[in-house]
């Protein structure tokens, strides 16, 4: 479980690079991104940001590119936007939790559907 200091990193971390995706990264290859989450290490030296797309596989691949790109500029601005001691590498993985949900969601509508004709 983790603790509070390593949670509220973790969501502003989450806050930070979201607003930089959003604002700062011109990117064409960048679709509509969401940051899901960030999971942080124990010594608060890497981060793992999940991030949901809208679109096909192969705009979920561009995407992937253009984060793994920008990679270097978003430490970068994170480390000037907060005060830490040590700004935590960040890997960018795609999480499905989002598209799953989705999918749930519509399957339940269906079942609602077919209930009430």
């Amino acid at each position: 479980m983790e603790d509070t200091r390593t949670a509220r990193l973790a969501n502003q971390l989450r806050q930070e690079i979201a607003v930089i995706i959003h604002q700062e990264l011109k990117d064409p290859r960048l679709g509509f991104v969401t940051i899901t989450r960030v999971e942080l290490s124990k010594d608060l030296r890497y981060a793992k940001v999940g991030y949901s797309c809208l679109g096909d596989a192969e705009q979920k691949e561009r995407s992937q590119e253009a984060l793994d790109h920008a990679g270097s500029f978003i430490y970068g601005l994170v480390k000037k936007r907060l005060r830490l001691r040590v700004i935590p590498q960040m890997v960018f993985q795609y999480d499905p939790s989002i598209e799953g949900s989705i999918a749930m969601a519509d399957a339940l509508d269906r079942l609602k559907q077919a209930e009430n004709p």
